[in-house]
């Protein structure tokens, strides 16, 4: 497939067709990772896990003998890392 540079304000960018973006699983404003490998300009869609962590603290939290420490203790269930955001 090609495509042209187009001029987008005081910019220069790319428009990548729908069937790209759903290869990809990304759409309109989406963050996406820009770096340069020779003579090609690669784009990786960044994907970070916001929950990353968060059972651990709070069961650390829970550990210092808080009035509600089991609830803390027990904050992270099965099947957290399933959840979209």
């Amino acid at each position: 497939m090609r495509t042209a540079l187009r001029k987008m304000g005081n910019s220069t960018g790319v428009i990548l067709p729908r069937a790209i973006l759903g290869e990809l699983g990304v759409a309109a404003g989406t963050v996406m990772q820009v770096s340069v490998e020779g003579d090609r300009v690669l784009l990786t869609p960044v994907r970070d896990d916001r929950q990353a962590g968060w059972a651990e603290a709070a069961a650390a939290i829970g550990a210092d003998g808080a009035p509600d420490e089991a609830a803390w203790r027990d904050a992270g269930h099965e099947g957290d890392a399933r959840l979209v955001w």
